[in-house]
């Protein structure tokens, strides 16, 4: 079945599905979160808030948007809600890469280890709509139309957005690698 299957059967009063999509999505969901606050409580926390979201809106799921697109709003808004409550976004401090394949030598795993800090801190120092539009498009990986549907704007905007959003991640890293040499 997919999404939309189950999620018009949510709707149309067989909640129980529900915790299919929780099995699909939980990953991505938490990863987009984990990205955004750095935090995995914070993350886990905001990952339930979604689908009680999902469950206690579920009559206003019209199938017109995929999905995941409406997901994904309900994620932002779960998001926007929890920075309103904290006041300011928490720093990226956690590990985010991925795990590598082959064991690498021990200076080349150091070297990616410091590069990925400071690629995730850069990215924790962007404005919150810069770091989400990354996330989406970068970690998410979602489409620019679907990004566009998400943000509710054309798909020039967004791609406008987004390389705006990368210039900015380039000279923040670039200035964090200049401030790292210079503390050596």
């Amino acid at each position: 079945m997919t999404d939309h299957q189950i999620m018009s059967d949510v709707r149309n009063g067989y909640v129980e599905k529900l915790a299919i999509l929780f099995e699909r999505h939980y990953v991505s969901l938490f990863n987009y979160f984990l990205r955004l606050t750095g935090n995995r409580e914070v993350s886990e926390d905001l990952v339930q808030d979604v689908f009680t979201r999902i469950l206690k809106y579920r009559a206003t799921y019209q199938g017109e948007d995929r999905y995941i697109v409406w997901m994904f709003k309900i994620a932002r808004n779960a998001h926007i809600d929890a920075l309103r409550r904290r006041k300011e976004a928490l720093p990226l401090d956690e590990q985010l890469a991925e795990p590598a394949d082959a064991e690498p030598l021990p200076e080349d795993r150091l070297e990616r280890e410091q590069d990925s800090a400071l690629v995730s801190k850069a990215l924790g120092l962007l404005p919150p709509r810069k770091q989400e539009i990354l996330v989406l498009s970068r970690f998410q990986h979602m489409k620019y139309r679907e990004i566009a549907e998400l943000l509710d704007c054309p798909v020039g905007t967004v791609k406008a957005m987004i390389h705006r959003a990368v210039a900015e991640l380039g000279e923040i890293y670039a200035a964090l690698t200049r401030e790292k040499c210079h503390d050596m």
